[in-house]
């Protein structure tokens, strides 16, 4: 589409050619003559000059070329993200092979007594048990196995390879990703005399509507009660969720975080890679953890917190700033110590 098209599309204005046609999105650094790019990050902003871009999607504050056309808009990030959606879609979901008309394949193995929502897809090598249902428009992959009594709603997308335990639920437009597992035993134990005597995990696991899980996460069910992800929650890759774990709504985990059992965590949250919780905690809401956080206590609604264990993010930072000059500040200690020693000669 024309640039004029595809700003009318975001509600940005153009500044520069109108007319010129863009046929898909890149980033600043590699995008040619046919795409549009995006800055929402200062970082990048000298590649303004050398971008062969047909246009940038631009703040209006932003010093820019003049050479260059801008689509300036409120939030470029987010107007990048509508101008994939315009230019590239998102992906599409193929018709299961040997599909009946109900869109069943015949290679799935489906219990009688499930129940399968009006244009839902179910794919070869897919296992629906007893007690299953699952709403309309939504896409289970190969391999997926519903085990008995879940609920899975409409319009949800679940990935090959994902497996979802007995009695779990899952909301309206749920994407779990690829060997992704949902509702396993929690990881509960009693010592005694020694050995560790497994306790039967009675509860579940309910994640609620827009709820996005990347591939390879664990969220294990109660021991009792559920184990719940709230409304709109996004989880990157290789995450783990403790048993009897609350998050709440909307927030961010990024890869290879790991939650203990028990935790309840607010709204908004934003967990860094590798941020680590223990259990029976409380994290308030709009918390925000740095990278490789270890957070081993209650953290306050709207701290920002970094390091391990997790302190405030600022003086987190610095001690990160001057851990790294350890050496040389033990070298002039030990010199400090030398010249500070008795000359044992004089005596």
């Amino acid at each position: 589409m024309t640039l004029d098209q595809l700003a009318e599309c975001l509600g940005a204005t153009v500044h520069g050619d109108g007319s010129r046609a863009v046929s898909s999105c890149a980033s600043i650094e590699e995008a040619g003559s046919d795409d549009i790019t995006f800055l929402a990050n200062k970082r990048y902003a000298r590649y303004l000059k050398s971008t062969s871009a047909a246009a940038v999607l631009i703040s209006l504050d932003e010093p820019c070329p003049e050479h260059l056309t801008r689509l300036v808009c409120d939030d470029p990030y987010f107007a990048f993200r509508n101008a994939m959606i315009e230019l590239h879609g998102f992906r599409t979901h193929p018709e299961p092979l040997g599909a009946n008309p109900d869109h069943v394949s015949a290679q799935a193995a489906v219990h009688p007594e499930a129940v399968i929502g009006e244009e839902t897809r179910v794919h070869p090598l897919a296992t629906v048990e007893r007690g299953v249902c699952i709403g309309a428009r939504s896409h289970i992959y190969p391999g997926v196995v519903l085990c008995e009594n879940v609920t899975v709603g409409d319009d949800c997308i679940l990935y090959p390879n994902v497996t979802v335990y007995e009695g779990c639920t899952l909301g309206n437009r749920v994407t779990i990703h690829g060997n992704s597992v949902i509702g396993q035993d929690g990881f509960g134990y009693a010592t005694h005399a020694g050995a560790h005597h497994k306790i039967p995990q009675a509860g579940n696991v309910v994640i609620e509507d827009d709820v996005e899980i990347g591939g390879a996460c664990a969220i294990e069910r109660a021991t009792m009660g559920t184990t719940r992800i709230g409304k709109g929650t996004k989880l990157a890759d290789l995450i783990s969720i403790g048993h009897g774990t609350t998050l709440g709504e909307h927030c961010l985990l990024v890869s290879l975080v790991g939650i203990a059992g028990s935790v309840h965590v607010g709204n908004y949250v934003v967990f860094g890679g590798q941020t680590g919780v223990s259990g029976h905690i409380t994290i308030g809401d709009g918390v925000q953890a740095l990278a490789q956080s270890g957070i081993a206590g209650d953290i306050d609604a709207g701290t920002t917190v970094g390091g391990a264990p997790a302190i405030d993010a600022d003086t987190a930072r610095r001690n990160m700033l001057a851990s790294t000059q350890l050496h040389a500040l033990f070298k002039r200690v030990k010199k400090l110590e030398r010249q500070a020693k008795p000359d044992d000669s004089s005596n």
